[in-house]
């Protein structure tokens, strides 16, 4: 399991989605699990209190789990803002491979990007609770791996991950 943190924006699906490629062309197979997909399928039902968010991660991890159990990569782009939540998420892959990749991208290169308007809509107070603005992520104290997609290119990123899987 690869599980990519980070604020909204940081570049997570995008790494996500360029290392599923790396492997695919590898030859591995791939669960690609993102978080803001879930949440408008099988998670609809979460909203985005601590509780919900709390359970949209065990639902990914678990989904995750059972993917990796079953011979596939499971990668996932899930902002699990707590450490605490991380900690739920590695639990919950036991004795699977577990590769916690911090995708470090500052908060002002975030609101920067805003590709989907979200940190405009919060800092304006349509969206409150949203993590980074008025709700806290907690960053990895000791990930596998710390990225910052502002001064590292995808290809980059995308290496230095396969470097750490092996």
């Amino acid at each position: 399991m690869v599980w990519l943190t980070g604020l909204p924006a940081a570049g997570k699906s995008t790494l996500a989605t360029a290392l599923a490629q790396a492997l695919e062309d590898q030859g591995r197979t791939v669960a690609l699990l993102d978080g803001d997909v879930l949440r408008t399928g099988p998670h609809q039902d979460l909203g985005f209190s601590a509780e919900d968010r709390h359970a949209h991660v065990l639902r990914c991890a678990t989904r995750a789990a059972q993917a990796a159990a079953a011979g596939q990569v499971a990668i996932l782009a899930v902002i699990a803002p707590r450490r605490a939540m991380r900690s739920a998420a590695r639990a919950a892959a036991g004795t699977l491979p577990f590769y916690e990749i911090h995708v470090a991208t500052s908060l002002a290169e975030c609101e920067r990007r805003d590709p989907k308007g979200l940190y405009r809509q919060a800092r304006a107070g349509l969206l409150p609770g949203f993590t980074g603005i008025d709700d806290p992520y907690e960053a990895p104290e000791a990930p596998d791996l710390r990225i910052d997609t502002a001064v590292t290119s995808v290809a980059e990123a995308v290496a230095a991950i396969l470097r750490q899987l092996g």
